[in-house]
């Protein structure tokens, strides 16, 4: 099937919910309107949809290959890729004076969600040499943004991450890749990196490594990591590429999903030592490495809300013309399975939790934005703060949601959902890595309970949940029906979060192991009820411009009928949530371990 971007439903965000117009009005952002907004949006979906989505069902049926260290891409991609760069897609968000665009990230984002949903094995490319972009952009020298940003940016060189090893996962305490400094600023770099994506592959003509180890006196533990720059060719000082570098790929995996993306091992250092450079500070590796993570995780919670996106359009166009049974309500023969009720249900299910992550992640794109632009410093730390409590909630939630979601589209599809041919099957298989890569989901639960609710005592959480209370006030003014339920439901559910952070603050230290087991429960909780709080919202504008008569009634009647579904079968679950994660810490820890 083709893939059309939902570009009404992002217009809508973007300018109801994220405020597009006013961040247009902040310094650096006055490029950003929404007249250019909508431009950019409209090349990006028709780039999207003719170029990048054909490859998507190729690269399933013929992912990329390995031989004699070489990676072959899928046939197209490579094509693909270079007309991308050359569009400048890949500089959107990224600093004028080496390249780029310099758009704010709110309007990158939906660019980001339709590359995914066009082509999610495609779009991981861009996706990480983004992260080394941000990470240069921090901590890199002057030389180094000089020698990498601009070639990056265009599009011609690609990045990496390279954190984990075969006995480092999540643990980065425990890396071993060696940095032995040369003496003329330069390291030989030493180690075996494990689940790389694109580390190597034939789409660029360079790839930039940035990589994990040790330097020989470093401190044990996470306080002795440190961030090196290790390019497959090396760089001339005049920004030419020299000799190949010694990194190379010794085999790729094969994979449940995303079969196109390259995820690579690398040995570093067997033929006399990687040559690299070291970023910023010795020993604050890590710190800067978070920078690239940040990015990334933000970027995977898009990835989710672009599966699930695509998987949707393909559920609702079978169940369109899929002819079984007889409507329940009485018809002479078989109709299309959409008038069926648990279709219904299912297809629901799948525009309204999308809707609803979609519109949380363009709010807190656009409080990143704001924390950088925005020309009152208390402001900008208030957004700031704000797009860091979301992002574990951004990438956990929509990416957990985006599995249920792909697997509701199979679930239409019926037995023939099952069978590859329909390709119903491929956004199921891609969206399991989701809540796995970039941190996996108990690792963003950890993230919100330690540094976003328990370092600050629940402080951030209970002005967010503050927030939340305006709009149920707004809700409570009104006597349309269905924004009487919204508002029902939205007030119950962000009680039972205000009750579970005051059970993670006040426990956190007494009793970590009871807190720390409702951690999962507690993310999935907390983005039901922020995306609950931006569909509300949603349905607020919606009855406004149905009142007034304003613009297009069949969207506006859909918008404010899926805000009511999503409160009366997710925001209803919140009081379950709370009960599982206050009350339900002993069930977890009950065997010990020789009993499983």
């Amino acid at each position: 099937m083709s893939y059309i971007a939902p570009l009404k439903d992002m217009g809508f965000v973007m300018n109801e919910l994220a405020g597009l117009a006013a961040l247009s009005a902040l310094p650096g952002c006055e490029d950003a309107t929404p007249e250019t907004a909508e431009a950019v949006l409209e090349e990006n979906a028709k780039f999207c949809a003719e170029v990048v989505a054909p490859l998507n069902w190729e690269g399933d049926l013929h992912p990329s290959s390995w031989k004699e260290g070489v990676v072959t891409t899928t046939k197209g991609f490579k094509e693909a890729f270079k007309a991308f760069g050359e569009a400048g897609w890949q500089g959107v968000q990224h600093p004028v004076e080496f390249g780029g665009q310099g758009l704010p990230k709110l309007l990158a984002t939906p660019c980001i969600e339709m590359l995914n949903s066009a082509n999610l094995s495609f779009a991981l490319c861009p996706l990480l040499t983004d992260g080394a972009i941000e990470a240069l952009m921090t901590a890199g020298t002057p030389v180094q943004k000089d020698l990498y940003l601009a070639k990056l940016i265009s599009g011609q060189w690609t990045g990496t991450m390279n954190l984990t090893e075969p006995q480092a996962g999540s643990d980065l305490a425990l890396v071993r890749t060696r940095a032995v400094p040369e003496g003329d600023g330069t390291f030989r770099i030493f180690g075996t990196k494990i689940y790389i994506t694109y580390g190597e592959h034939d789409m660029a003509e360079n790839i930039v490594h940035l990589v994990l180890a040790r330097t020989p006196n470093a401190p044990e533990g996470v306080k002795g990591i440190s961030l090196f720059v290790v390019p497959k060719f090396l760089v001339n000082a005049d920004g030419s590429m020299g000799a190949r570098n010694d990194v190379h790929c010794v085999s790729i995996e094969h994979k449940l999903g995303i079969k196109a993306s390259p995820t690579a091992v690398l040995q570093f250092g067997d033929h006399g030592g990687a040559i690299g450079t070291l970023v910023g500070e010795e020993n604050r590796g890590l710190e800067y490495m978070f920078i690239m993570m940040n990015a990334a995780r933000f970027a995977v919670g898009m990835q989710g809300i672009a599966v699930a996106e695509r998987a949707y359009q393909k559920a609702v166009q079978y169940a369109k013309d899929r002819v079984q049974s007889r409507d329940l309500a009485g018809s002479a023969g078989p109709v299309s399975i959409i008038h069926h009720p648990d279709v219904r249900r299912m297809l629901m299910s799948m525009r309204a939790q999308t809707e609803a992550a979609r519109a949380l992640s363009y709010v807190t794109a656009a409080a990143h934005d704001a924390g950088h632009h925005h020309p009152d410093e208390a402001t900008r730390k208030a957004n700031a703060a704000f797009y860091d409590f979301m992002v574990p909630i951004v990438k956990g939630w929509s990416t957990e949601l985006s599995i249920d979601v792909a697997s509701n589209g199979v679930q239409v599809h019926g037995g023939m959902g099952f069978i590859e041919e329909t390709g119903a099957a491929q956004y199921y298989r891609d969206a399991r890595i989701l809540t796995i890569y970039e941190g996996t989901t108990a690792i963003q639960a950890n993230d919100l309970v330690g540094r976003k609710t328990m370092r600050d005592g629940g402080a951030l959480a209970r002005h967010i949940i503050a927030e939340v209370r305006k709009t149920e006030a707004e809700l409570a003014q009104s006597s349309q029906a269905d924004l009487k339920a919204i508002h029902r439901h939205l007030v119950a559910a962000s009680s039972a979060l205000e009750q579970v952070v005051e059970y993670v603050a006040a426990n956190g230290k007494s009793d970590i192991k009871a807190v720390f087991a409702g951690s999962v429960p507690y993310l999935k909780l907390a983005g039901i009820v922020f995306g609950g709080w931006q569909m509300a919202r949603a349905a607020l504008v919606a009855e406004r411009k149905l009142e007034a008569k304003e613009g297009d009634a069949g969207f506006y009647q859909a918008k404010l009928g899926t805000a009511r579904f999503f409160a009366d079968h997710y925001l209803s679950q919140a009081g379950a949530f709370r009960s599982a994660i206050v009350e339900g810490s002993a069930g977890v820890m009950a065997l010990a371990v020789e009993q499983f």
